[in-house]
């Protein structure tokens, strides 16, 4: 049973009116999606990547009232356990919540990527926050030779900036 269109809506509650990281997860949500698909991941990873891809930054509000910052080690610490209590609430199984938290536990860590529904919420990622952080086309460059390793990751870099 697909719960994506709940755990938006609980996403939506939980930021209450805040744009900015509304829209941020909408976007991630959308190109890992279409990246999944075009990449042709099996089924079960490419429901993993999407619940994640929607919960990734969910230790940003916490961060932001804790340490007064939202740099990335920080939602990856505090971010899991918020998660797991959303994901549960919903209903899902305990192996997607695992693999969702890992995920969210080091989706701002780019080295050792393991797995592809990994490697495709780190492109997501990428592909917005180039765009909502303003990025040089240089720095933009290094992202693509150091990170993406997708075809169509790479389609929409090369589309969308270069």
């Amino acid at each position: 049973m697909n719960k994506t269109g709940e755990l938006i809506s609980e996403m939506i509650a939980y930021y209450q009116k805040d744009k900015k990281r509304i829209n941020h997860f909408l976007k991630v949500y959308g190109f890992a999606k279409a990246i999944g698909e075009n990449e042709n991941i099996p089924s079960d990873m490419q429901f993993i990547l999407q619940t994640a891809a929607v919960v990734h930054d969910i230790g940003i509000k916490i961060s932001e009232e804790k340490y007064n910052s939202s740099a990335g080690e920080h939602q990856q610490v505090e971010g899991p356990p918020i998660a797991r209590a959303m994901l549960q609430k919903l209903g899902y199984d305990e192996a997607v919540i695992q693999r969702v938290c890992f995920l969210i536990a080091h989706h701002h860590t780019y080295k050792n990527i393991e797995g592809i529904d990994y490697q495709i919420l780190v492109e997501a990622d990428f592909l917005v926050n180039i765009f909502e952080d303003n990025m040089e086309e240089r720095e933009i460059k290094k992202i693509k030779e150091k990170i993406f390793t997708t075809n169509t990751g790479k389609q929409y870099l090369d589309q969308l900036y270069l």
